[in-house]
């Protein structure tokens, strides 16, 4: 028998680095939703008493951005100076540009279009060109029922449940800022049982250790940790130096894009290196991994595989991927490469394809800043359906 164990950690919104994909993101959303054709490449960076936006923006929105940030930072809970942050006082510095016109150029109209003097009703999607160059990577596994590894499924629960019981009062001396890691015991690569559970919560100074420890316990681990998945050895730590009254930007910077691995697959699944937030989608950056998690999860899903991860790459101001790549590890029940033939005749991988497919051009990203991109019940994310699963199912015999 092979055992090993694999840890995953989710943060809360309240965290610094959250709170910027979460600023990032808002102001996305209100670019959207003035104007669909906005393009959006916003970052953040957040720390005491300060917050600075900055990026390149295109649209015809009239987007003030700085009451997007304070609202943004609101809805999270600093509110407070007692926090070490307030919405109210602290800072906010904008430093936005226009896109530059040469990606425009290449997002605008694709190599494909640019090389031929007619279009033919097939260059409907050859029309947009990736925004960047890069690869994307999608991951599903048959491990829980929304098709995520079991480690970071439980450590975005967790985290959900810590936000939830700060803001119903169950535990109202939380503060926003919060972090979960799960340790999970794999037996010949199926997952039997949970190791270890961190919990840290940015805290009131009047509350005791003791005290957090057992409402931890009872209010979030109990609530969310399947009790078949608890053994006499499962270790609970709970704020593991004791203390965390200090906490959020007066804790420490944050930066969009920092969250990249707790944004996806907790480190279970490969990552090609590009964040999401702040990202219109025709940056591939974001609409490539969604449409490469869309094909992961819908192979899983038609029982092709256990385990899927998909590698699709692109050039900056191409419309076709260069490459599309999928890794089965050894769990597929029919070839690979009949597989990869199924997907590609099924799915369209260009940006303006991905764009239409998943309704891509909507102010929902906000919602995505915090508890995964992956895994998520919302009809909005429509890269979770599973629609595909029965067409690809026929087309490979199963």
């Amino acid at each position: 028998m092979k055992r090993h164990l694999f840890s995953s950690e989710s943060v809360t919104e309240g965290h610094p680095d959250k709170i910027c994909d979460h600023i990032s993101d808002a102001v996305l959303d209100a670019a959207l939703a003035a104007d669909k054709s906005s393009r959006v490449a916003c970052e953040t960076a957040i720390t005491t008493g300060l917050v600075l936006v900055a990026g390149e923006i295109t649209t015809k929105a009239q987007l003030d951005i700085p009451s997007i940030a304070r609202e943004t930072i609101r809805k999270i809970g600093y509110d407070n100076a007692d926090y070490g942050f307030d919405c109210d006082t602290c800072g906010v510095i904008v430093a936005v540009d226009k896109q530059s016109p040469d990606i425009d150029m290449g997002v605008s109209k694709a190599l494909e279009v640019r090389r031929k003097k007619t279009l033919s009703k097939e260059d409907q999607y050859n029309l947009q060109g990736a925004g960047d160059q890069g690869m994307m990577f999608g991951y599903a596994c048959n491990e829980t029922k929304e098709l995520m590894p079991l480690p970071i499924s439980l450590a975005q629960k967790l985290c959900l449940r810590m936000s939830q019981v700060r803001r119903n009062g169950t535990m109202g001396y939380l503060r926003p800022d919060g972090k979960s890691q799960v340790t999970v015991v794999y037996e010949n690569g199926k997952p039997v049982a949970v190791d270890t559970v961190i919990l840290s919560s940015q805290h009131s100074p009047a509350v005791s250790l003791s005290k957090i420890e057992a409402d931890m316990k009872k209010f979030v681990l109990d609530k969310i940790i399947p009790k078949k998945m608890m053994t006499s050895g499962t270790r609970l730590l709970v704020n593991p130096t004791g203390r965390f009254v200090v906490g959020g930007p007066m804790g420490d910077t944050g930066l969009t894009g920092r969250k990249i691995i707790v944004d996806t697959y907790g480190g279970y699944g490969r990552h090609g290196g590009g964040a999401f937030s702040g990202k219109d989608p025709s940056k591939v950056d974001r609409s490539g991994a969604y449409m490469a998690r869309y094909a992961a999860k819908n192979i899983v899903a038609a029982g092709a595989a256990d385990k899927c991860e998909i590698q699709v790459a692109y050039s900056i101001g191409v419309a076709k991927p260069v490459s599309v790549h999928i890794e089965t590890f050894g769990t597929e029940k029919v070839s690979v490469e009949k597989i990869e033939k199924a997907v590609l005749a099924t799915l369209d991988f260009r940006p303006a394809a991905i764009i239409d497919k998943l309704n891509l051009r909507r102010p929902i990203y906000s919602k995505t800043a915090s508890y995964g991109h992956f895994g998520r019940d919302d009809a909005d994310f429509t890269w979770e359906k599973t629609d595909k699963a029965a067409a690809l199912k026929k087309a490979l015999g199963l």
